[in-house]
């Protein structure tokens, strides 16, 4: 097999064999074939939960599915169509996804499984959109979940435990416009108004080294405040990492356009993120504690900041999905960009962790983390029903339906 690896290089996949079915029928004798299998998606992970010990099934070749419903506004979508492939097709149709993630390069199946989200007071995650799941079980037999049923909270951020993903329904609402902006100059000592600040538009998140920090704006209204929160109009388009070339960005400035050329911060026709040589963490608390999690870091900044890139602070609304970072709770998302340096960098994961371990972090599945919370029993059960031999499982799995907050070393990252 040759080998594979994530996008960001840092997990060599362990699979004996990759298989690229084209239909479903190839998919269900796949898996039913298989001794353990796993699925990949874009490979926008950076911790090892997409990796296994047997076989390793991509979805690049399966048939596309975008049937909308422009009536109950939903659409099936196969599921591994990314972002930047349904996003279009859906704003001709006049309607759109509420919200996006930073990149809209990745898989929709990916990114719910794993929780990824986008920013926003009263914006949930990108997987909370999801009303509907189709997946290959682990004997081949096909199942269809919907909102509403007793096992669908714990069906769509699931890390591929419960099978082969292979389509989605999302909810969707119409078609908007945004404008971005980027503010420049905010001091921590604005963090007393971290409220009202990150209520500025219908996704705001701030950049920062730990001590220089910028927000972006996206909103349907134009912004015209010249004074607003001690920051300053940026004087040309921005990249997240400062120094950074930003023609990988979206448009800025306050020029209108289609809601999925705006939410996410990268455009669909550049590569993703710009940097591309980096690794990443992050962490979720309550809402409540934003104010006190971030005094806790800018205090630790200056050994935050040899291995950084750039950290991004943004808010997510609750959902009710078992293994969500945000279930039950409005929250806080800081995220680190980090060097590409593990040996220099996992120290720094575990400062962090321990800076943050008062306000209740949960990490972001897809990324780089020490410290592993309990898993909900609800999850454990379904997993265990759902694949009692065990054949979706992995390392990442055995140590999450292990795992009561203990800590322990990722071996992710290499």
């Amino acid at each position: 097999m040759t080998t594979l690896r994530n996008w960001a290089g840092n997990v060599t996949f362990g699979a004996r064999a990759a298989h690229r079915p084209a239909c479903l029928g190839e998919l269900r004798r796949l898996v039913a074939g298989a001794r353990r299998v796993r699925a990949l998606g874009s490979g926008h992970s950076f911790s090892d939960v997409a990796d296994g010990p047997g076989d390793l099934i991509l979805l690049d070749r399966m048939p596309r599915i975008v049937e909308i419903d422009g009536a109950a506004r939903r659409v099936r979508v196969s599921a591994g169509t990314t972002y930047a492939e349904l996003a279009p097709a859906l704003h001709e149709a006049g309607l759109a996804l509420e919200n996006m993630a930073s990149l809209p390069h990745i898989s929709i199946a990916g990114s719910c499984a794993t929780g990824t989200h986008g920013s926003g007071d009263g914006n949930r995650s990108l997987a909370a959109a999801v009303s509907g799941v189709e997946l290959v079980t682990a004997d081949g037999s096909t199942l269809e979940l919907a909102r509403g049923d007793a096992d669908f909270p714990g069906a769509v951020v699931a890390l591929g435990a419960l099978g082969v993903v292979t389509a989605l329904t999302l909810d969707l609402v119409p078609a908007f416009e945004l404008r971005q902006y980027v503010r420049e100059g905010l001091e921590p000592d604005a963090l007393a108004d971290f409220d009202a600040i990150m209520a500025g538009g219908h996704s705001v998140s701030l950049f920062t080294d730990w001590r220089r920090t910028s927000v972006w704006l996206k909103r349907r209204e134009e912004f015209d405040r010249d004074e607003w929160y001690g920051t300053r109009p940026a004087d040309g388009p921005r990249h997240p990492i400062a120094g950074m070339p930003a023609g990988s960005c979206t448009r800025q400035l306050g020029e209108p356009g289609p809601w999925h050329e705006r939410l996410p911060h990268f455009r669909a026709d550049a590569p993703p993120s710009g940097a591309g040589d980096e690794l990443q963490s992050e962490f979720l608390m309550p809402r409540a504690h934003a104010a006190a999690a971030l005094r806790a870091l800018f205090a630790v900044g200056d050994r935050i900041r040899p291995v950084l890139r750039v950290s991004e602070v943004r808010t997510v609304a609750a959902d009710d999905l078992w293994l969500s970072p945000f279930r039950g709770r409005d929250s806080v998302a800081v995220h680190f960009t980090w060097i590409r340096d593990p040996a220099a960098v996992l120290p720094v994961i575990g400062l962090v962790e321990e800076a943050l371990a008062p306000y209740d972090p949960r990490p972001h599945w897809g990324k780089l983390f020490t410290r592993w919370p309990a898993c909900p029993g609800g999850f454990r059960d379904l997993a265990g029903r759902l694949d009692p031999g065990g054949k979706f499982a992995n390392a990442f799995l055995d140590r999450l339906l292990a795992a009561g907050g203990e800590r322990t070393a990722s071996p992710a990252v290499r």
